[in-house]
């Protein structure tokens, strides 16, 4: 079953299965909110911010490399651009397509994914964030839902006023 294309988180079943499905939700609620629209409007800034539907997609997976791939597992991004590249990170060059960046992330999320499914929830972090303490992939899991949420309330009204398109 699925709410306008999105599948819908599991009502019951396990912790990890119920975090997986409201994360892969919003997730999901994000690439709807970038199809659709121009080239040209989904680079459109609303008023002063530089958030655009598709840097913020853009910025969704830089979100799922850092957390997952870097903190979680320890990997090496050190060639990656941080939020401190503002110009890399939130910026798309004009020849990278809203079907590109929407490729990379889903690129990014199966990676997710499988390391989500290769760890238990209480694995400990190996490579914790900017000086934070200790966590765990549930701790990461429950900050990406929250992290992909807040920025796809952004994109809400910013798609709202590029098209008028609204819904959750």
């Amino acid at each position: 079953m699925d709410y306008m294309h999105r599948p819908l988180p599991p009502f019951v079943g396990p912790e990890k299965d119920m975090l997986l499905g409201f994360l892969d939700f919003q997730r999901e609620t994000a690439i709807w909110k970038l199809q659709g629209v121009s080239e040209e409007q989904a680079r459109k800034r609303l008023g002063p911010s530089s958030l655009t539907l598709i840097g913020i997609v853009n910025h969704l997976g830089f979100a799922e490399r850092a957390w997952f791939r870097s903190a979680l597992t320890g990997e090496d991004l050190s060639a990656t651009p941080t939020p401190d590249d503002a110009e890399l990170y939130w910026t798309v060059p004009v020849d990278v397509s809203i079907d590109d960046v929407i490729a990379g992330y889903r690129e990014e999320i199966a990676r997710s994914n499988a390391i989500i499914a290769a760890h238990d929830l209480d694995t400990i972090a190996v490579r914790p964030r900017r000086n934070r303490p200790p966590m765990t992939l549930r701790w990461i899991m429950l900050h990406m839902i929250e992290e992909v949420a807040r920025h796809c309330g952004h994109m809400d009204l910013i798609r709202e006023s590029i098209d008028g398109q609204t819904g959750a």
